[in-house]
């Protein structure tokens, strides 16, 4: 147990980590023994995609702003590293918390690695298995150098034990996700977005779509419109347009493909509240998010994903998941079995209940070996 003040920094960057944070930060500031402080690096900067989930969710300012910006990727990560090393220099802190897989992820952690700062790791261990995907790599990277793995399920638990990884320092926790999500079903349940967009709840289709592997592809960008046209003419269909697929419709010259689904209701990206109630209400969803994956298997709503592998393959084996990549005629053959009633019915898996940040704030209070 410990009987001193652990300095540790939690770093947040981008969208999802926001909405894993939170109750993380809640769970840590009841703690005696930690004094917790909030990065923010800046990747995520605008009000849509950041500010606004600080605000919903509750979170505290941050304490240290990066303020990187938006930028090349290789750019991005080498501006989060010299300004958290200048941090780091200064602050000397015990440890860093890093969620999920984003650039920020990685690149705090090669530093805090280099300085000899130790780092827990939440949501470590999970494998898409494809390299071609940015969060692979960042998941890979972040967990060859960190030094406490908090997994969300058995088989991450188990990818990391095969990569030699030694069992002692791997913990399973449960889903950080899932805590937020539990957390604010009151202020989900209040959303009026269903009002706002005059759909109906069940008679509705949810769509989000990011990933450089379906938007960055006019070949690919078109298939899966391709299957969303003929969805929306049997149902609505809601597609809260990220940035980057915005861009890409512009410059793929792809808005008269879209002006001609009379049933797609495209919004700006949502608040937190606003997308749950819209996940929540959904007939189903089809998506390229990982979150999203988690969400529906503990609503227990059919998730087309739209990828040909996941980083989570438990919502498949045990939730309310399938793959079908950007193929159109495998996604269109996916949303017939949810139309007539064949989908699975899935379970919430283990751990998924809400008190993952409980469970990681005991760890660093009694499991880990601190100098």
């Amino acid at each position: 147990m410990l009987k001193k003040k652990i300095n540790i920094v939690c770093i947040v960057g981008a969208r999802p980590n926001f909405i894993k944070i939170a109750p993380i930060l809640k769970a840590m500031s009841k703690s005696r023994f930690i004094n917790a402080k909030l990065l923010h690096t800046g990747q995520h900067y605008d009000y849509d995609m950041s500010q606004s989930f600080f605000e919903q969710l509750g979170i505290k300012n941050p304490d240290i702003h990066l303020e990187v910006g938006s930028a090349t990727q290789a750019n991005q990560v080498a501006t989060i590293m010299m300004r958290f090393d200048d941090y780091c220099h200064k602050e000397k802190p015990d440890a860093i918390l890093v969620v999920g897989d984003v650039n920020s992820t990685m690149a705090t952690s090669i530093v805090a690695s280099k300085r000899g700062i130790k780092i827990l790791h939440v949501e470590a261990g999970i494998r898409s298995w494809d390299r071609t995907m940015p969060e692979e790599i960042n998941r890979l990277l972040t967990d060859a150098i960190a030094d406490v793995y908090l997994t969300p399920s058995p088989d991450a638990v188990q990818n990391l034990i095969n990569e030699g990884h030694s069992k002692s320092s791997i913990i399973n926790v449960g889903n950080i996700m899932i805590d937020t999500l539990l957390n604010n079903q009151q202020k989900i349940d209040n959303s009026n977005i269903i009002d706002k967009l005059s759909v109906r709840s069940k008679e509705f289709a949810l769509l989000t779509l990011h990933r450089p592997s379906n938007v960055d592809s006019d070949e690919s960008f078109k298939a899966i419109l391709e299957a969303i046209d003929e969805i929306q003419k049997k149902i609505k269909v809601v597609f809260p347009i990220h940035p980057r697929a915005l861009k890409k419709l512009k410059e793929f010259s792809l808005e008269g493909i879209i002006k001609g689904m009379p049933n797609l209701i495209i919004t700006k990206p949502l608040g937190y509240f606003d997308f749950g109630k819209l996940a929540k209400d959904s007939k189903f969803v089809l998506t390229d998010s990982g979150g999203i994956q988690e969400e529906t298997t503990v609503y227990g709503i059919p998730c087309i994903t739209l990828r040909d592998n996941t980083e989570r393959p438990v919502t498949i084996t045990e939730g309310t998941n399938e793959l079908a990549g950007n193929n159109t005629g495998k996604i269109l053959s996916l949303y017939n079995k949810i139309m007539n009633g064949e989908w699975k019915s899935g379970k919430i898996p283990e751990l998924w209940d809400g008190h993952t940040a409980n469970r990681i704030v005991r760890v660093i209070e009694n499991e880990i070996q601190w100098d």
